[in-house]
């Protein structure tokens, strides 16, 4: 169903406050001359491993042992992809190196 200009116009107002506001709220509520409160150190500590942890699983879940190509492709491109990572340090690198090897895999040895 199509919008009609005026609920147009609307939502990009909308959406336009609420992305500048969420530009803006950290300036707002973080002082520049002040370290940012221990609760958002934290959270900046342990949130990067526990999404990486969690996109594991999401990645994984549909991994079967049935055939070798419900299993291998799969664990040998997530393999790979730490190993890029640790060798390189560079996240586009393994995310890409370990897709392209993963797609490889997929359509032309167990394909």
């Amino acid at each position: 169903m199509p919008l009609t200009p005026a609920q147009a116009l609307a939502s990009i107002a909308v959406m336009a406050v609420v992305t500048f506001m969420t530009r803006a709220l950290p300036f707002l509520l973080f002082d520049r001359g002040e370290h940012p409160p221990k609760l958002v150190l934290y959270l900046g500590r342990v949130l990067p491993p526990a999404i990486i942890a969690m996109l594991i699983v999401y990645c994984l879940k549909g991994v079967t042992f049935t055939s070798p190509a419900g299993w291998v492709p799969p664990l040998v491109a997530g393999l790979a992809a730490v190993l890029l990572h640790i060798w390189k340090g560079n996240d586009l690198l393994s995310i890409f190196g370990a897709t392209i090897l993963y797609m490889g895999l997929v359509q032309g040895v167990f394909g």
